[in-house]
């Protein structure tokens, strides 16, 4: 009950954030006005970008699998979209992302794979990430630089020196013993907030999966083809990801820029509030979209593309990823009574053994008597 009243807190802030979020966009506008602008889009660029988002999540899945496999970990293709689904669930409603990364640990730890083997490969896919937001952010802000204000200039800043730090400290974490012990502390105290049980008693068998990680990190480091091939698939989703905005754009009647100019200016507006620490970064993401896409929509479209873009490429895919996480919950409850029954099945059949022999023993006394 006490975790459940923490995730609830957590996730009623969320909802708060949202509700002011669309309250700010919606004020001055009218409403009517809007739903016919929905009314009006091209479907097939909805689908097409929906279509994005769930690559997106796959090329994230084969991330987390290339690794594991690596690591000689035995996972599936649909366990390993699991774990993505719920690293964004709980990203997305956790402030700076924080809750993503513990959770999933604590999942693949619930399917038999190893704390510092997952640990490793999500450290390396996080670390991915944050080189190509980095990367293609600093790129893009060459050729857009015309679309920041000095407001916008000083968030940028802010964005990309945070993701810097954040990169730094992935990287050693990885290769660092220290830092990845401090790393895994971190991930306990996430886990102690959302009440996960007997976390206290699987504490030290974590600390000694420490010892498994650093001979992981060392195997890492003499496979630069592993690592080559999770940077290029992070480009490669990357890349889709920023694209759900242009199909957004298409969806909406428009074609003046090209694919590449939306992408650009969309990996802008990432690297600026990625590390906001806002759940989700709900209002901050929507803010520096008007912002940046001013100079692409008129005024009477730019909220209604912020609400789609936004609405695909986050919300739908919170409300997804959180049914996976509710299903998995059952499915675990489920899970667990099945093997109490079990157990408790195995200890009557023990007794009526024991009973059993008891009895023939007692009747071999009886008959040596006679």
């Amino acid at each position: 009950m006490k975790k459940n009243g923490k995730l609830i807190r957590n996730f009623i802030l969320f909802l708060a954030l949202i509700a002011l979020t669309f309250y700010i966009l919606l004020k001055d506008q009218s409403i009517l006005q809007i739903l016919e602008i929905i009314k009006s889009i091209k479907v097939e660029y909805i689908l097409i970008a929906i279509l994005c988002m769930g690559l997106y999540m796959i090329c994230e899945a084969i991330n987390i699998g290339r690794t594991l496999k690596a690591l000689n970990e035995k996972s599936t293709f649909l366990k390993n979209l699991k774990y993505a689904l719920i690293g964004f669930f709980f990203s997305s409603i956790t402030p700076a992302a924080s809750g993503g990364q513990p959770m999933q640990v604590y999942y693949m730890y619930k399917d038999k794979i190893s704390v510092a083997n997952s640990t490793l490969a999500l450290l390396i896919s996080l670390s991915s990430m944050q080189i190509i937001t980095i990367g293609f952010a600093l790129v893009s802000v060459i050729f857009n630089y015309q679309y920041l204000n000095n407001g916008l200039v000083i968030f940028f800043i802010i964005g990309i020196t945070l993701n810097a730090s954040a990169l730094g400290l992935l990287i050693i974490g990885i290769f660092s013993r220290r830092m990845s012990k401090g790393l895994m502390n971190f991930a306990i105290k996430v886990l102690k907030f959302f009440r996960i049980k007997n976390i206290e008693k699987k504490q030290e068998k974590f600390e000694n999966e420490l010892v498994k990680y650093q001979y992981s990190a060392k195997y890492i480091k003499n496979n630069k083809k592993l690592i080559l091939k999770t940077l290029l698939t992070t480009a490669i989703q990357f890349t889709i990801y920023y694209s759900i905005t242009y199909w957004v754009y298409c969806a909406l009647g428009f074609s003046q820029h090209n694919i590449f100019k939306i992408i650009s200016m969309q990996s802008i507006v990432y690297a600026t509030v990625s590390a906001i620490p806002s759940p989700g970064a709900v209002g901050v993401s929507e803010g520096a979209f008007m912002e940046i896409f001013r100079a692409v929509y008129d005024t009477t479209m730019i909220h209604s593309a912020v609400l789609l873009s936004r609405g695909v490429n986050f919300y739908l895919f919170v409300l997804l990823s959180g049914i996976v996480v509710i299903i998995n919950q059952i499915r675990g409850k489920t899970n667990e009574i099945e093997e109490k029954m079990e157990e408790k099945t195995e200890e009557i059949i023990q007794e009526e053994m024991i009973e059993t022999i008891k009895n023939v023993e007692e009747e071999k006394n009886e008959l040596k008597k006679i």
